[in-house]
């Protein structure tokens, strides 16, 4: 009796024994969090300005310092800097949160820096800030190219009566914007002028089913001007 009693002892301790090892391999391992990087918050050159600080190189150039506040989870930075007078882009990395670049004077950018983490694939992109670079006696300024408002670039959007709004937004360190001329054709490379207007918006005709390319020339009271990128939309 008491072989027996010992057997049926022994026999439960391998059952529970074996159903122990069978639920721990069915156990998930919970998957390590990896974060991804934060959105830096740039700092200098300040947004919609003139830069008139950095170390003078020549008439043509000037070294200035990029600085941003350093974002979370983060290992490195790339800065892209467009200049939007010849729509060249150049990026430069940086470990740090701030880095210096030799850019040309008298010249309109923009820039902004994308965060890089080296655990995570992803990456994060910070606002897009504006800036002019002084120049040797500048006293007058061209506009900064005009940014997109509606439709919203590449959107399929609706229509009401085969019309819809074109909007933009301009900023000019004179504050002396004259008026704008509109471009806008179903080629990218082909767009008519639609006339001089003197307000950023306007109305233009359109056809269901058609995609529309689109820009804006910005003139200001001395004749100083820019021109933004090429937006589209498709109507349905």
């Amino acid at each position: 009796m008491e072989r027996r009693t010992f057997k049926n002892y022994l026999l439960s301790i391998v059952i529970l024994f074996i159903f122990w090892s069978c639920s721990r391999s069915n156990d998930t391992i919970p998957e390590e969090v990896i974060d991804s990087p934060t959105a830096a918050i740039l700092s200098f050159p300040e947004n919609n300005t003139e830069c008139n600080e950095g170390v003078i190189i020549n008439d043509n150039q000037s070294r200035v310092n990029f600085q941003w506040k350093a974002s979370e989870f983060t290992d490195n930075y790339t800065v892209v800097l467009k200049n939007l007078t010849t729509n060249t882009t150049l990026e430069t990395e940086s470990k740090t949160s701030t880095v210096e670049i030799i850019i040309d004077r008298s010249t309109s950018y923009q820039w902004h820096v994308i965060s890089k983490s080296e655990i995570s694939n992803e990456t994060t992109q910070s606002d897009i800030w504006k800036f002019y670079n002084a120049g040797k006696g500048t006293v007058s300024y061209a506009p900064f190219p005009a940014d997109i408002v509606a439709p919203e670039n590449g959107n399929t959007i609706s229509q009401i009566d085969n019309k819809i709004i074109l909007e933009w937004n301009t900023v000019d360190i004179d504050n002396d914007i004259k008026e704008y001329e509109v471009f806008f054709g179903t080629e990218n490379t082909s767009k008519e002028s639609l006339g001089i207007v003197n307000k950023n918006k306007f109305e233009v005709n359109v056809a269901l089913g058609t995609k529309y390319f689109w820009m804006i020339k910005t003139i200001d009271e001395v004749g100083n001007s820019s021109t933004s990128d090429v937006f589209n939309f498709i109507v349905n």
